[in-house]
């Protein structure tokens, strides 16, 4: 669907940020956007109390918002959320899909329907959003950015989350595609993802467990939501970037601890005995 011809004109951008009516990640992407002036679109499935407040709690600062509800695996609610954002706004310029299901289940426990629903939600919520709102901006002169939301342990799964990894490592192949697709309807479409490393420690981690963490990225330290946000901000106003997967995680993807590597090298021992451990 183009943009609304008798819209009333408006110069500033419209983000769409899924996922972002809870306090996480997705409402600091949706605060760093509203703070550099962009009008904003806040999600909600099922914090739909807090998502009005968001609402409420921007337009008090003047900040021009819109909620939309449901499921982001439902097309329908997909297509009707583009054409509420089109009647309100007349455009669409950033979306930042952060929406996403994970839940830890060991592999003996995991089921059919489980890995369904997985997919469902992270992978097919991605699709549908990014084919929904892309082919609403490819019809717009200015195009738009879409960011879609990965994890960095698709490089190096850990125990546990089994469905929930194999839905987010179709997250890469969905980008390079959506790249593809929407930039050979309109060259200003750009589509990338950011594969956010530890950023949201679950409630009661304990101090042992973030220090552990810690030293296992490279910048020693976790990450935060601010990190995440300013990352989608830099993705959605670059021009030239397009097809990309940004690891946002303080080199945890490429870091293996000294003393948890293991290296295949027939020279090893002799360089330890040398040169101490």
């Amino acid at each position: 669907m183009p943009p609304s011809s008798d819209s009333t004109p408006c110069q500033r951008p419209v983000a769409f940020v899924t996922g972002s009516s809870a306090p996480r990640l997705g409402r600091s992407v949706v605060e760093r956007f509203a703070q550099s002036n962009y009008r904003v679109v806040v999600h909600a499935h099922h914090s739909i109390d807090e998502g009005l407040a968001l609402i409420k709690e921007l337009e008090d600062h003047r900040v021009d918002a819109l909620l939309v509800v449901g499921s982001v695996a439902n097309e329908i609610d997909v297509a009707c959320w583009i054409q509420q954002i089109d009647q309100k706004f007349g455009r669409l310029d950033v979306v930042v899909h952060c929406s996403a299901i994970w839940e830890p289940k060991s592999l003996e426990e995991t089921t059919a329907a489980d890995v369904r629903h997985f997919l469902e939600v992270n992978l097919l919520g991605s699709f549908l959003v990014a084919q929904q709102s892309g082919l609403y901006m490819a019809n717009q002169v200015t195009g738009g950015s879409i960011i879609l939301i990965g994890d960095w342990a698709i490089e190096r799964p850990y125990r546990d989350f089994a469905a929930y990894f194999t839905s987010k490592g179709g997250i890469p192949t969905l980008v390079k595609t959506m790249a593809v697709e929407l930039a050979s309807r309109n060259p200003n479409m750009r589509v990338n993802a950011i594969l956010p490393g530890p950023v949201l420690l679950y409630e009661g981690a304990t101090q042992e467990l973030e220090s552990k963490i810690r030293h296992q990225s490279l910048l020693k330290r976790t990450g935060t939501k601010v990190d995440i946000a300013e990352a989608a901000i830099f993705l959605a106003e670059q021009p030239f970037i397009t097809g990309v997967c940004l690891p946002v995680d303080g080199g945890r993807t490429i870091f293996a601890p000294h003393d948890q590597e293991a290296i295949a090298h027939p020279l090893v021992d002799r360089f330890k005995a040398t040169n101490g451990p």
